[in-house]
């Protein structure tokens, strides 16, 4: 049986080929990618020398590389580059490119490979080369043929090829190109390369040129780029010298791939390994603590049956054992994060739950803290220990009443959703099927980003001393993970905080619902223009796409102001805005009061992490405006615009 290292699902969600190996260099996982890419079954490649993979001939000649794989941790950093060669089922042999990155588990350490053929690429960068050093010793008619072959070459690559002479200058311009960046070549050629830099990255622009200078080529160099609409892309540039007949350098010619995906996913696998190790930490620490606390126990049993209980020891005894009830406690905590303990799931329906809930959670927030259960779906059945679904809620009230110290509202919310596997595969490591929503909001203080991405660290509080242990959250997520279920967080300073927890439904186990559903999707729509406004990088760029797929012209900005600032610039029809609600500078309802003046018509879709009944408590939305809550799968976006246009 194959031994699992990391999740599979994360492993499919990486764009490339995995091949995960021990430190003997014997394969131990693999994912689909990579039987694509050498033709061999899992059962095939698992518990065999990664050599396998490698041709016999390329062993012998280089037999060093061996250590590449198996002593990746001792001898290179994190994301290494290594061109090798590999050799699939049948024998052929192909280049590729390969990335290392050392993984530890409980199991050991093991080495990450991630795998991707550059025959293309290696292809493309020959046929440069031959180019450069044959233009000058053929004629006029040959050289115009040859350049059209070259450049039909060059447009079919996936890739960003681009041209530029010595000053940085860019002198061609492939379709990959204009694909990865937005530009079409008569907006950039004659322009210098440094417009593809963001003004908040570093330039190392000079010094590529310079290296290209002395005649050195520069290899898998990784870095940040932007397109013409904004975004931010993670490229990795391969970038050679060009010379004229006389073998002088001339200019560069630079090979550019988007591997934004995959560094997002590495990005997940980082803080997957992270909270894994973590919970692990936990878990000993609370398993060994309790094994003191038991021995503190016993002891103050036996020394509280051997004293006056009206003599003055024994009140000491008394907070010794107290003391111990508030250490057992923590450790609770410690392993519900560490999802070690024994838990007793059962079929439950979630709404009927909440209102067992509420009652203990009156008392808990206080007179001035209204609490609210809005019920969206009649059924919610989902799989859960009921105590830890307790745990769960109760947790984070605490954090709410907390974050409200002038009072406010407390909203439990719940629905039944559906994800198709176009939204599973943006929103990894989610599967698709159906989910139960938890929403569970509050109208207080909000916090910032760098907050939000810390606070399922265990010990991490915002609380004064004393006022909080920092396992209220982290428990939370180690029990929601416990459950098969996932969790996301919405907040910013003075705008409240929203937790959504997605529970795998359980309709399934008392027949409810049994019947196939059909969704329909709403029609394409050629001609409409569509202003997208979204804070959130990656968020606008998958919108936009889902969008452009199903026929809309969509403009992009990345705030209100943006928006504006383009509207003003651009006069001309617009037929729907899809903006977010709380964004920097200008908000939604912001824009539109703006816009309304100039397009009285303009129909509005919002969107929001935050839910509906949360931001209609705010005020920040007038009631009966269409909202469209984060995360949102393809047909709930296209069919709520298409019932927006009319």
């Amino acid at each position: 049986m194959a031994q699992v290292i990391l999740s599979s699902d994360l492993l499919e969600a990486l764009p490339d080929a995995i091949v995960a190996v021990d430190r003997d260099g014997t394969i131990v996982q693999v994912n689909s990618q990579a039987q694509e890419l050498f033709g061999f079954e899992s059962a095939e490649l698992i518990g065999q020398k990664v050599e396998m993979l490698v041709p016999e001939s390329y062993r012998r000649q280089h037999h060093h590389h061996r250590e590449n794989f198996s002593e990746a941790p001792k001898t290179r950093r994190m994301g290494a580059d290594l061109d090798l060669y590999g050799r699939r089922r049948d024998g052929s042999e192909f280049p590729v490119e390969i990335s290392l990155s050392p993984v530890s588990t409980e199991n050991g350490t093991f080495v990450l490979s991630a795998i991707r053929d550059v025959s293309e690429r290696k292809k493309i960068a020959e046929e440069l080369r031959r180019a450069n050093e044959e233009l000058h010793r053929r004629s006029a008619q040959q050289i115009g043929e040859y350049r059209s072959r070259l450049a039909s070459i060059v447009d079919c690559s996936e890739d960003a090829i681009i041209g530029k002479d010595l000053g940085g200058t860019i002198t061609s311009w492939n379709k990959g190109a204009e694909r990865i960046y937005g530009y079409p070549p008569e907006a950039v050629v004659g322009k210098h390369i440094s417009l593809l830099v963001p003004s908040d990255h570093a330039d190392e622009i000079h010094e590529i040129l310079q290296k290209i200078a002395r005649g050195e080529s520069v290899e898998h160099h990784e870095s940040v780029r932007v397109t013409k609409d904004g975004r931010h892309l993670n490229v990795s540039v391969s970038v050679s010298p060009l010379r004229d007949a006389a073998g002088n350098i001339v200019g560069a010619s630079a090979i550019a791939r988007d591997i934004t995906a995959q560094k997002r996913a590495e990005d997940q696998l980082h803080q997957s390994q992270k909270m894994e190790a973590i919970g692990r930490l936990a878990g000993g620490v609370a398993h060994d603590f309790n094994n003191i606390l038991g021995i503190i126990s016993a002891c103050s049993e036996f020394l509280g049956d051997r004293i006056d209980p009206a003599a003055e020891p024994s009140l000491y005894v008394e907070n010794i054992k107290k003391a111990t009830e508030r250490g057992s406690s923590l450790t609770r905590q410690l392993l519900a994060f560490s999802r070690t303990p024994a838990i007793q799931p059962r079929v439950l329906d979630l709404n009927e739950r909440l209102r067992e809930i509420s009652k203990l959670l009156r008392p808990l927030m206080g007179d001035d803290v209204e609490i609210l259960i809005v019920s969206r779906s009649p059924s919610a059945v989902i799989e859960a220990d009921p105590g830890q679904l307790d745990q769960i809620v109760v947790n984070l009230a605490v954090n709410a009443r907390d974050a409200m110290p002038r009072g406010g509202k407390f909203i439990l919310e719940t629905s039944a959703v559906k994800f198709d596997e176009a939204f599973a595969e943006q929103h990894q490591p989610m599967a698709a099927g159906k989910y139960v929503l938890l929403a569970v909001s509050d109208t207080g203080n909000g916090m910032d980003e760098a907050t939000v991405s810390r606070i399922f660290e265990p010990f991490f509080t915002t609380k004064d001393l004393g006022k909080g242990t920092g396992l209220g959250l982290s428990t939370v997520y180690g029990i929601v993970k416990q459950s098969a279920g996932h969790i996301l967080v919405y907040s910013e300073p003075g705008h409240g905080t929203t937790f959504k927890i997605y529970l795998p439904s359980a309709e399934h186990k008392i027949g409810i619902g049994s019947k196939p559903e059909v969704e329909t999707v709403a029609a394409k729509r050629q001609g409409t223009t569509i202003l997208l406004v979204e804070d959130d990088e990656i968020m606008r760029s998958l919108t936009r796409q889902l969008l452009q797929e199903h026929g809309y012209t969509v403009v992009e900005a990345d705030d209100g102001k943006s928006a504006l600032e383009w509207v003003e610039s651009h006069p001309g029809p617009i037929d729907l805005l899809l903006t977010d609600v709380v964004m920097r500078r200008m908000s939604g309802p912001e824009l539109v009061e703006r816009l309304s003046a100039s397009h009285p018509n303009l129909k509005v879709v919002y969107m929001s992490g935050y839910t509906g009944e949360l931001i209609a408590e705010r005020e920040v939305l007038k009631r009966g405006i269409t909202l469209l809550e984060k995360p949102f799968a393809r047909t709930a976006l296209l069919n709520t615009i298409h019932t927006a246009l009319g």
